[in-house]
């Protein structure tokens, strides 16, 4: 996603007490950035904040790591969450901020860390072959989260595009993930939206009678 250069990104993440500018000085020690033990969820691809800062508010027993390569991206992201829990009353005190990428993402998590469960929402479907590689849920990306994740433990991805989301469930199924959850319309199935909130993009896309695709994958041994 494009996003116009922000002046006022940088210097606001350089004060706000969620950005975490040394990502790697916490890698195998998440846990003490956020002062307790409760679990750490993850969300590759964080985009504008909204869907992180709702998870955040809808659970406080969890501690949550929002990624996003674009500095400008987090910029608007830290404002939105800000707004969100100013207009609840509540202090951010389980939202880590994170600028990476995402291909080098064990330089800053590590099994240790204890990753839950990691959240893609709406990310780039990048459609021609050359550039699929640099898909969320590419068979490479997913090596590096069967890394992060034990058996058991769930990556949940959302997207409008349907090219990416068929090609994507033949990803996990290769890479030892198993789907437990499918919908290809969320909005109209049993999936609780308190377990998935509504982002910008898919308030949009739905606006446009774009049905909205949602799986759940477990990681499970590789045959």
């Amino acid at each position: 996603m494009r996003i116009r250069k922000k002046k006022w990104a940088e210097p606001e993440l350089a004060v706000c007490d969620f950005y975490v500018a040394e990502p790697k000085s916490f890698r195998g020690r998440w846990k003490q950035f956020f002062g307790n033990d409760k679990p750490i969820m993850l969300e590759v691809g964080c985009g504008k904040g909204s869907f992180v800062g709702q998870m955040a508010l809808l659970h406080p027993e969890i501690n949550f790591i929002a990624v996003d390569i674009k500095l400008d991206m987090l910029g608007v992201g830290r404002r939105n969450i800000v707004k969100l829990f100013d207009n609840s009353g509540r202090e951010i005190n389980n939202i880590a901020l994170v600028r990476y990428n995402v291909d080098m993402l064990t330089e800053v998590l590590a099994p240790e860390d204890k990753i839950q469960r990691i959240y893609i929402n709406f990310c780039n479907p990048w459609p021609r072959d050359k550039h699929k590689k640099r898909r969320l849920t590419h068979p490479r990306k997913l090596k590096l989260y069967r890394e992060l994740l034990k058996d058991g433990q769930e990556l949940h991805f959302k997207t409008d595009d349907d090219e990416l989301f068929d090609e994507s469930l033949g990803y996990f199924s290769n890479e030892g993930f198993e789907i437990v959850t499918l919908t290809r319309d969320l909005h109209n199935s049993d999936v609780d939206p308190n377990t998935t909130p509504m982002t910008e993009h898919e308030k949009m896309f739905s606006d446009e009678g774009i049905k909205i695709k949602y799986c759940v994958a477990k990681k499970v041994q590789k045959g």
